[in-house]
């Protein structure tokens, strides 16, 4: 019966998965129950009527979920696959519940005890396609239209089985964004800001978006990790940070740095892009400051991370974005908002605004 929902996410971020998922399917009048295993990785979703797990896949927008990093449909866990034909048994499980699928992955949960099965993964992936495009399951191609197989292995010889939507679900094998860092960036931190440029913005916007010659403010720069990333783009950056910034993105030209309080900094300009902010400081003073910039329309798009406490982190994420939808829905802002716990992430989520300039009559607002 494919009446579950699976959902990869952060090893020790169960609770916060099996919270938010219980929450939105709650928000749909569909109920069950969440399995949840300590630092397994991934959560399942029963739902007590059968179809609506494939309604749950088909409803909750992906890009709402802030701890999910992968949604799909499974059935009942496949136990004790035999050594000599593990193909069979998995194929079996999938005929009649999906037809010409447009890709296969086939994954673990992103733990340490789940590296050792990656490699006998990408073994089984070339026979266990074959025999899904010879019995249908599979198309003869790949079709990004159409919806994703997944084959999650668990454990040696156990794994779920079921598919995901091609149009409400992440792209990404095992739910992230492959990335290289950078030998010459300051630090780590910059794989944040490009996942989530990839994670929040459309390939075929970066362009626009992510645009050369735009000016980008960084809160708590150093020692610049996150103006790396804006830098690399081509964008002038006025980078805020009583500490010292590197020296090799000084050298560029593209950046000025204010020694200051990221927190009482005002900008002098009023063509601004982006603002970023990496600071470590409790959740709702960060928010609070970037609704600040929002509610002044001192920029046009802004990404930053919140640092989680140790207990009810969903709950606290969800308050804290609740309360900067409404204070600014109170100044006639409008706004989309998206979290994210990002892969290169830790006890923390990104989150990212995006606001519309509203059309007034006989107002030229060209600042963008």
């Amino acid at each position: 019966m494919n009446n579950k929902l699976a959902l990869y996410c952060r090893s020790g971020f169960e609770k916060e998965c099996a919270a938010e998922i219980t929450a939105k399917a709650a928000e749909k009048e569909i109920f069950g129950f969440a399995r949840v295993k300590e630092d397994s990785g991934y959560v399942l979703f029963e739902c007590y009527q059968l179809e609506d797990a494939d309604r749950l896949a088909k409803e909750i927008p992906f890009r709402e979920l802030i701890f999910a990093r992968q949604m799909l449909v499974v059935g009942e866990l496949l136990k004790d696959l035999p050594p000599e034909d593990r193909v069979t048994p998995i194929v079996g499980m999938l005929q009649g519940v999906i037809t010409n699928g447009g890709e296969l992955r086939v994954e673990v949960p992103d733990t340490n005890e789940s590296k050792e099965l990656t490699k006998f993964c990408r073994k089984l992936t070339v026979p266990l396609r074959s025999a899904m495009r010879e019995a249908r399951v599979l198309g003869k191609k790949e079709n990004a239209q159409r919806p994703v197989v997944h084959v999650f292995f668990i454990a040696p010889g156990c794994c779920y089985v079921g598919y995901s939507y091609s149009n409400n679900n992440s792209p990404f094998y095992m739910g992230i964004p492959r990335l290289k860092f950078p030998s010459d960036a300051p630090s780590r931190s910059t794989l944040k800001l490009e996942e989530a440029f990839h994670v929040f913005i459309p390939a075929d916007e970066w362009e626009e978006r992510l645009a050369s010659g735009m000016y980008a403010v960084d809160l708590g720069a150093c020692p610049g990790g996150w103006t790396y990333q804006l830098v690399q783009r081509s964008m002038m950056v006025d980078a805020i940070d009583n500490g010292p910034m590197a020296p090799s993105l000084m050298m560029t030209g593209q950046v000025t740095h204010h020694r200051e309080d990221g927190f009482k900094y005002k900008p002098t300009r009023s063509n601004i892009y982006w603002l970023v902010c990496d600071m470590v400081e409790v959740p709702a003073k960060v928010s609070a400051l970037m609704g600040d910039w929002l509610v002044n329309g001192w920029c046009r798009e802004a990404i930053f991370n919140l640092k989680l406490p140790m207990k009810k982190r969903y709950e606290e994420v969800s308050q804290i974005l609740a309360h900067m939808k409404s204070r600014l829905a109170e100044n006639d802002i409008n706004v989309e908002i998206f979290a994210k716990q990002l892969y290169h992430d830790r006890e923390e989520v990104t989150v990212h605004v995006r606001r519309f300039w509203a059309a007034v009559p006989g107002r030229r607002d060209e600042r963008y």
